[in-house]
C-alpha cells in the first residue's frame, strides 16, 4: 500500500510538471484576487499613529493616561453602538438553535418518536418530532465525508457534549402555535423551555432565558506563542455564555429610582429597537463577536462556494477605539474636538448628564437612537456619550508605560477589569473625552456600558497619517 501511495504521489508530480505553464519558473502559488469587502454598517478606519493620552489637564488626577505616540492598524468599525434590534438577532438564532438542538436529541432518543412511531413514516397529524432529527440521522442520505465523520467523530461527540458535530435541520420551520405541535415529545421540549407555570403570571408564560447559552471555541494565540512546549488542542479554549441581557441593572443601578418602564420595555419594544444594547456584559460581547463571524462565514459557505471567509469579528483595543474617537483630530478632548459640549447654536453635542441632577438638558433621560447627534471625522456616531463602549483590553492604570507602541493592548486573561471608554447618558462630561479611561469587571453589566464591534481590514496601503 505504501508502495502504491508513493507512486502515485510521484506521478502526479511528473504529470503536473509536464503539464504546467510556468515553463519551471517559480511563480508562486496562483489564487483568487481578494477584494476587500466593507462590511454592512461599518465603516473604514485608516491606520495612522496618534498621541493618545491626556492632551489636557487631567482633572479627576487619575494620572492613568500620560501621552505616548503609538500606531495601529487599519480596522473596520461599526458606524453606531450594536442595537436592540441587532443584539435580539443573536437571542433568537441561539433560542431558535437551543430548541432544534433539544428536538433533535429527543428525536435521537425516541428514534423518530412521536407521531411517526419511530418508523419514520409521518401519521395523519402532519409530522413529528423526527422531522427535527439531525440531518445526519439516515446514513444512506450522506456524502462520503459526512458519513465519515459521522462515523468517526461526530456519533461519539467529545468528553462535554455528546451531540458536537452533529448537524440540525433548519429548513423545517419551529411550529410555535401549541394547538399546532404535531405531538407529545414535541410539546414536550418545547414546554421545557418555558419558565414553569408556577412562575408566570397575568396569563404571560415566557422562554427560560437561563437556557440561552451560546457555545464557541477559540484559540489563545498570545499564549500559544508563547509557551515553550504544548500541543495545539492545549491553547483551544471553549466558551459557554448566557446571552440574554440582565435587564434588571436599569433597577440595581440606580437605589431609590423608579426604572421598571426600562426594566420591561427597552430590550423588546420595538420603540427602542435602534438604541443601544445594554446589560451586556464583557463575556457576553466577545460572545456576540463569535456569533457574528459564525453568522457570515456560514453564509459564505452555503452561499459562495470558493470565496474566502471573512477574518473575525471582535472587541476593539483600548487605542483602536481612541484613535478612532478623535476621528483624525490631533489632541482634540472630545470626538468633535473641543473644548466644548455644545455648537454655536448651544446645542449639545452628545447624550450625557450636563448639570447636577439634570439628565434631560440634552433633550434625554436615558439612551437615544444610536444613529444620532453628527458624527465624528470617522462617520462614527456617539463616541461620546449614550453608552460606554467594552474594549478588549485590560485595565492597568500603568499600562501606557509599558505597551508596545505598535497596536498597543494589555491582553490579560486573569485581569477581569476591563477598559470601557467615551462615557455614557448618566456620566459628566469628563468620562466624555476620548482620552479618559475607565473600567468594569468583565462579568458585571450596566444600564449604560454596551459595545461596538471592530474587524481588521485584510491589506497595509491604507493610513490616515497625514503627510506620510
Amino acid at each position: 500500500m505504501k508502495k502504491f501511495i508513493a507512486f502515485t504521489v510521484i506521478s502526479a508530480f511528473l504529470v503536473g510538471c509536464g503539464g504546467s505553464s510556468d515553463k519551471g519558473e517559480l511563480v508562486g502559488v496562483k489564487g483568487r484576487k481578494w477584494h476587500p469587502e466593507k462590511p454592512y454598517g461599518m465603516t473604514l478606519v485608516p491606520g495612522g499613529s496618534f498621541i493618545m493620552g491626556k492632551s489636557d489637564d487631567d482633572l479627576a488626577n487619575v494620572q492613568d493616561a500620560p501621552t505616548k505616540t503609538v500606531t495601529v492598524r487599519s480596522f473596520y468599525m461599526d458606524e453606531t453602538e450594536i442595537t436592540n434590534s441587532e443584539y435580539r438577532e443573536f437571542v433568537e438564532w441561539v433560542k431558535d438553535s437551543t430548541m432544534r438542538v433539544r428536538l433533535a436529541i429527543l428525536a435521537d432518543e425516541v428514534g423518530g418518536g412521536g407521531a411517526t412511531g419511530g418508523d419514520g413514516k409521518k401519521s395523519g397529524k402532519g409530522g413529528s418530532i423526527g422531522d427535527f432529527a439531525f440531518n445526519d440521522a439516515d446514513p444512506a442520505k450522506m456524502t462520503p465525508y459526512d458519513k465519515y465523520m459521522y462515523e468517526n467523530y461526530y456519533s461519539v461527540g467529545t468528553d462535554d457534549d455528546p451531540y458536537a458535530g452533529r448537524k440540525l435541520n433548519r429548513k423545517v420551520k419551529l411550529i410555535t402555535d401549541t394547538s399546532k405541535y404535531p405531538d407529545e415529545y414535541y410539546t414536550e421540549v418545547m414546554d421545557s423551555m418555558y419558565i414553569p407555570v408556577a412562575e408566570a403570571y397575568n396569563g404571560l408564560r415566557t422562554v427560560d432565558v437561563s437556557k440561552l447559552k451560546f457555545r464557541y471555541s477559540w484559540m489563545d494565540i498570545q499564549a500559544a506563542a508563547k509557551a515553550k512546549v504544548g500541543k495545539r488542542k492545549d491553547f483551544i479554549k471553549t466558551e459557554q455564555v448566557k446571552v440574554y441581557p440582565d435587564t434588571t441593572v436599569w433597577i440595581k443601578d440606580f437605589a431609590y429610582s423608579y426604572n421598571e418602564p426600562m426594566h420591561n420595555d427597552y430590550l423588546w419594544h420595538q420603540a427602542y429597537g435602534e438604541y443601544p444594547v445594554v446589560g451586556v456584559n464583557w463575556k457576553q460581547a466577545k460572545a456576540f463577536c463569535a456569533w457574528r463571524t459564525l453568522k457570515k462565514n456560514t453564509w459564505i459557505k452555503s452561499k459562495k462556494k470558493g470565496r474566502d471567509l471573512v477574518n473575525s469579528f471582535r472587541l476593539p483595543t483600548e487605542a483602536e477605539w481612541e484613535y478612532s474617537a478623535r476621528g483624525g483630530l490631533e489632541s482634540g478632548a472630545y470626538p468633535w474636538g473641543g473644548p466644548y459640549t455644545k455648537n454655536d447654536r448651544g446645542c449639545f453635542l452628545a447624550n450625557f448628564k450636563p448639570n447636577r441632577g439634570d439628565y434631560a438638558a440634552d433633550q434625554a433621560l436615558y439612551t437615544v437612537e444610536a444613529k444620532s447627534f453628527e458624527p465624528n471625522g470617522y462617520n462614527l456616531y456617539n463616541m461620546a456619550g449614550n453608552v460606554a463602549e467594552w474594549t478588549d483590553s485590560s485595565y492597568d492604570a500603568a499600562a501606557y508605560e509599558y505597551v508596545s507602541t505598535m497596536n498597543p493592548t494589555v491582553g490579560d486573561s486573569k485581569n477581569m477589569r476591563k477598559v470601557v471608554r467615551g462615557g455614557s447618558w448618566k456620566d459628566v462630561a469628563y468620562f466624555l473625552q476620548v482620552s479618559t479611561r475607565d473600567f468594569e469587571y468583565a462579568d458585571t453589566a450596566r444600564s449604560y456600558i454596551g459595545f461596538r464591534t471592530v474587524q481588521d481590514y485584510m491589506g497595509t496601503d491604507i493610513t490616515g497619517t497625514p503627510g506620510r
